[in-house]
């Protein structure tokens, strides 16, 4: 007898409840235990639990914003935060009781929230924090005077960051050294990944550690160029990853077509990663290194002596260091951009009035149906609907999963654990959930985090077990005003919305095919800056990609069938790079005039893209010579041009 069909979830819908493959962060389990530990100790031996559990809440505010590697850059991302949701628990605190007032205060503020996030990640979690303290100020009754609840959640975020500086003075530019010596351990798995089919990985690994090394290393300076001799001597080390990178594109087409490389090159980079680690300087000549024969191997040998040398120096001139790959704006044009992406940006004032539109529904519901602790909706909201932490499909179906499981926890807490003295080891050990589960997805957050939740409300009204199932209750009405408001009601949230960045990053590669083979020359110091934006900009377009997949069909499906074509423009990159390096040390420069169909066929892909209603024609192979510097990449522009065909329409 055959057995019946076994039913599944679709991928897209268990896709975030699969654990990510992320190490645990030991330190910030530590931090968090004692963060949140603490201040509830504290407010027992005083007499006052209910001041340690709100220092406890604006701990936790801390801790879910601890995510920097470098001390300087911790400061910006707590402190910054702290001072936005001290405002938010203000205007909360002065609303609470307010009837209708309170429900415009909270969808102004959600207005407010929606639309900053767009400014950045620090912008991002500061909207949060304000949108969350208001909706907690405006639900819980708090301490008097106004000014109390504010300043026990700031103090709880202050010892947040505290305990985050204490190795600042023994480890200042430790993180900044860690992250590029990661950086050339990524490069060295690159090279071993060269000719073989983990090499688009492997590339994206390197652009991934890229992107961090120079966030860490350059967002946080402003003027100390040529001043900081130890940031200068990292900066130096970074710069001359790229020339390794660009060689790798030649190397793993010089793999294919003969052969792998020899060991000695990795291993020779993994050297560099340990001086730079170590902060050694010494003999800069690698050795062992096989003698290069082809215009590939030459590039490699170069760009590896190079680096070597540059690792190895104990003084760099600070004023012969690149700092333009990463160096951020001037503060004053970062905040006229800044304003104008809020005040005048589509797509600000779009997620401002979805959040607000939700927030407002969830404030009225809650004010015309009694609903126990009523303000978890409104939460439950925030969280979902936060418009820059991706799909609001899949956050919704994973908040809902991640509090059940959370509730599970909490209802053994609350019914077996006394109140008192005993808060204060189980806090330690639900805290160190918190950034433990955090690094593993969204619903496994959720799911540390609501225990915490749960735990410290108990704390402020005594209510036991009787929070879990109004919680479940309210997290489920939240999420689903989420999906119907602020998802179902907004057409551009369930079509693919990557259209048209993938077409600007197919302009700007068939720019950056021009610049590397221009007639006066290679741009020696505009070509690496060029492809150092093109893949962030294609990382960006990854991670729209990646939040489309979790989505339902047709968004899903439709994202899945345009993936490859942003695998393919990637390699038309890798492609152009390979040929510029190879035409760099030996190699004959192509024809001028088929550069020029080159860049003309990725132009005309490229408004292909940003119009649904033309379809992209499928041609045949461009002209060229077989065996010229340019066959690859004609060979994957053709190959692009294939994958966006009608089929995608």
């Amino acid at each position: 007898m055959a057995r019946p069909p076994r039913i599944t979830p679709p991928p897209w819908l268990t896709a975030g409840l699969k654990p990510a493959p992320a190490p645990i962060p030991w330190a910030a389990v530590g931090r968090a235990s004692v963060a949140l530990s603490a201040p509830l100790a504290v407010g027992l031996a005083v007499g006052q639990p209910a001041y340690g559990a709100l220092v406890s809440m604006g701990a936790l505010s801390g801790v879910i914003g601890d995510t920097a590697d470098a001390y300087r850059m911790r400061v910006f991302n707590i402190a910054v935060p702290q001072a936005f949701g001290a405002l938010g628990v203000t205007l909360g605190t002065l609303a609470f009781g307010h009837g209708w007032a309170a429900v415009a205060t909270l969808t102004l503020v959600a207005l407010v929230s929606g639309m900053i996030s767009s400014i950045g990640a620090v912008a991002s979690v500061s909207g949060l924090l304000l949108l969350l303290n208001a909706v907690v100020g405006a639900g819980l009754p708090m301490p008097d005077p106004w000014w109390k609840a504010p300043v026990l959640l700031g103090l709880g975020g202050s010892f947040v960051l505290v305990l985050a500086l204490l190795g600042w003075p023994v480890r200042r530019a430790v993180p900044e050294r860690e992250a590029v010596a990661a950086t050339y351990r990524t490069v060295a798995e690159l090279y071993e990944a060269t000719g073989t089919a983990a090499y688009d990985e492997k590339r994206q690994a390197v652009t991934a550690s890229l992107d961090q090394a120079y966030d860490l290393v350059l967002a946080r300076r402003a003027r100390q160029h040529g001043r900081a001799a130890p940031l200068v001597r990292i900066l130096a080390q970074l710069n001359v990853v790229i020339p390794l990178v660009e060689a790798a594109a030649a190397a793993h087409l010089r793999a294919r077509l003969v052969g792998p490389l020899s060991p000695a090159i990795p291993a020779a980079v993994r050297e560099l990663a340990d001086a730079v680690e170590e902060g050694r300087t010494g003999a800069p000549s690698p050795d062992g290194l096989p003698t290069p024969e082809r215009p590939a191997e030459r590039a490699v040998d170069h760009a590896l002596r190079h680096a070597a040398a540059v690792v190895h120096e104990a003084d760099p001139d600070p004023y012969g260091v690149d700092d333009r790959l990463g160096r951020p704006a001037a503060l004053r044009v970062r905040a006229r951009r800044a304003a104008r992406a809020v005040l005048l940006s589509e797509a600000s004032w779009r997620y401002g009035l979805r959040l607000a539109l939700c927030i407002g529904l969830a404030q009225a519901l809650v004010s015309l149906i009694p609903v126990p602790r009523s303000y978890w909706v409104a939460l439950t909201v925030t969280f979902v609907m936060k418009p820059d932490f991706g799909s609001v499909f899949s956050r919704a179906v994973l908040r809902a999963a991640g509090t059940a499981a959370g509730l599970v926890l909490a209802a053994l807490v609350l019914s077996e654990v006394p109140r008192g003295w005993w808060d204060v080891p189980v806090m330690m050990v639900l805290a160190a959930l918190v950034p433990a589960f955090s690094a593993k997805g969204y619903a496994f957050q959720t799911a540390a985090i609501t225990p915490v939740i749960l735990l410290l409300s108990d704390t402020l009204n005594h209510q036991g077990f009787g929070l879990v199932l109004p919680r479940l209750y309210d997290s489920l009405i939240g999420c689903g005003i989420a999906l119907i408001a602020g998802y179902l009601l907004w057409p551009e949230s369930w079509h693919v919305r990557v259209g048209d960045r993938l077409a600007d990053a197919v302009a700007d590669t068939a720019a950056y095919v021009g610049r590397a083979f221009a007639a006066d020359g290679p741009d020696r110091g505009g070509r690496p800056r060029a492809r150092r934006k093109l893949y962030r900009d294609l990382s960006a377009v990854r991670s729209e990609f990646q939040r489309a997949l979790t989505e339902p069909p047709p968004t899903g499906t439709r994202a899945a069938a345009w993936w490859p074509l942003v695998v393919a423009v990637e390699r038309i990159v890798d492609a152009t790079t390979a040929a510029r390096i190879r035409v760099d040390h030996g190699a004959p420069a192509p024809d001028p005039a088929e550069v020029a169909a080159v860049e003309r066929e990725l132009r005309e892909l490229a408004d292909g893209l940003r119009d649904t209603e033309t379809l992209v024609e499928v041609r045949a192979e461009l002209p060229g010579d077989e065996n010229g510097v340019l066959a690859p990449l004609r060979q994957e522009v053709g190959a692009a041009r294939a994958i966006a065909g009608p089929d995608l329409r």
